[in-house]
């Protein structure tokens, strides 16, 4: 298997000696700057650059509670881009249904009456405004047949999107073993939401919803703060937690909470770290789009080394105050070998303060590198003894 060789850039300092160097302009940008939180995990990313602002056990694993209604939707709105579904596809209320997540559960329910029909896009409305159990189960048993089966498919896609470390039992989040998530999980997946599915993604800031004669409020303890997504939860032994996405003057945060010991203390503490990530740092450009980055070792090849860049500018979002280096790493499969072709993604740009990472972006060749000469290729030879030998 080829080593990954990292190549690493120091962002205030030009650095080029040796043969797997590469060089940077000199720059100096802010350091992080450290905010204490009464929540025991924290994640909070900044939504354009991918920058992570802060990182506190995000990826501890804990009970996701109603957030895992957020995969439910995920699944549900999935199936309406695929065709699978439409808006006024009409599910029936089943006695499990109501049972289990309607009245007589007293639990979150959007009060569907057992035996009633319910249109996909009102049941997406109950779960997102009102975490309705009820509507979730419905949307289940109607999609998949079982909420067994369905919580498969939940599973299923939970891995094609990358959430690694989350796991669910059921469609609600309700009490169950197998519920299991992150924070780094439920952030990922809420920024897939907004990305992927903007139309039904404004659902989540609806200020209420009537089913069934009775209206409710949005149970978004974060909207009159300005969020516009997405829920929160509650589990014994995990705490309160929230997952929220605001926008501000053109910029998006996600916050990913828990821990936290009451209501009250989530939403204060919720609105304060948002706040600061608002108020206390800046957008930064590092690189322009277009710019050589670096350079990665071609072996064998008509050139020695192949130049680098990004199709986009590399932004950071940095504190405003405290100046310090930042630190990249170009990080590639060595030996890399010939032919290289023009516009290929070989490597990626990993951004560091300190030992905290802050962004990754894909890195592509700036130019073709053909099969080099005989000589040009014994020379490699050597080259890669020696740097295997060391």
């Amino acid at each position: 298997m080829r080593p990954i060789l990292s190549v690493v850039l120091l962002l205030a300092l030009i650095v080029s000696d040796g043969p797997f160097a590469a060089s940077a302009r000199a720059q100096t940008v802010p350091a992080p700057q450290l905010i204490e939180t009464k929540a025991a995990q924290v994640y909070l990313v900044e939504a354009s650059t991918g920058t992570v602002l802060i990182a506190q056990n995000e990826r501890q694993s804990f009970a996701p509670a109603s957030l895992a209604k957020l995969m439910t939707l995920e699944v549900v709105f999935d199936a309406l881009a695929k065709g699978e579904i439409r808006p006024d596809t009409i599910y029936p209320v089943s006695e499990y249904a109501w049972r289990t997540g309607g009245a007589p559960s007293r639990t979150s329910t959007m009060f569907a009456a057992v035996k009633s029909q319910v249109p996909v896009a009102d049941l997406i409305r109950g779960i997102a405004v009102q975490t309705a159990n009820d509507g979730c189960l419905v949307i289940a048993e109607g999609m998949a047949g079982s909420e067994a089966k369905f919580v498969e498919r939940m599973n299923a896609r939970a891995a094609e999107l990358g959430l690694a470390d989350s796991r669910f039992g059921n469609a609600t989040g309700l009490p169950h073993p197998d519920n299991r998530s992150t924070l780094f999980d439920l952030v990922k997946l809420s920024r897939h939401l907004v990305e992927t599915y903007p139309e039904l993604y404004r659902t989540f800031s609806l200020p209420e919803f009537e089913w069934n004669k009775i209206l409710q409020r949005n149970r978004n303890p974060l909207l009159s703060f300005g969020a516009d997504g997405l829920g929160t939860g509650f589990a014994e032994g995990s705490g309160f937690a929230i997952v929220a996405s605001i926008e501000r003057d053109g910029r998006r945060l996600f916050l990913g909470m828990g821990g936290v010991a009451t209501d009250k203390e989530r939403t204060e503490e919720a609105q304060r770290l948002l706040n600061w990530g608002f108020d206390s740092f800046e957008m930064r450009t590092i690189f322009k789009a277009g710019e050589v980055i670096g350079e990665a070792s071609v072996y064998g090849g008509a050139q020695s080394t192949v130049p680098l860049l990004a199709a986009k500018p590399v932004e950071v979002y940095v504190p405003i105050n405290n100046p310090e280096r930042l630190q990249a790493r170009i990080v590639y499969r060595w030996p890399l070998y010939p032919p290289v072709a023009a516009d290929t993604e070989i490597a990626t740009l990993n951004v560091l303060s300190g030992d905290r990472p802050l962004v990754s972006v894909p890195l592509k060749s700036a130019a073709t590198v053909e099969l080099g000469t005989l000589r040009q290729r014994a020379w490699d030879a050597v080259i890669e003894l020696l740097f295997f030998w060391i």
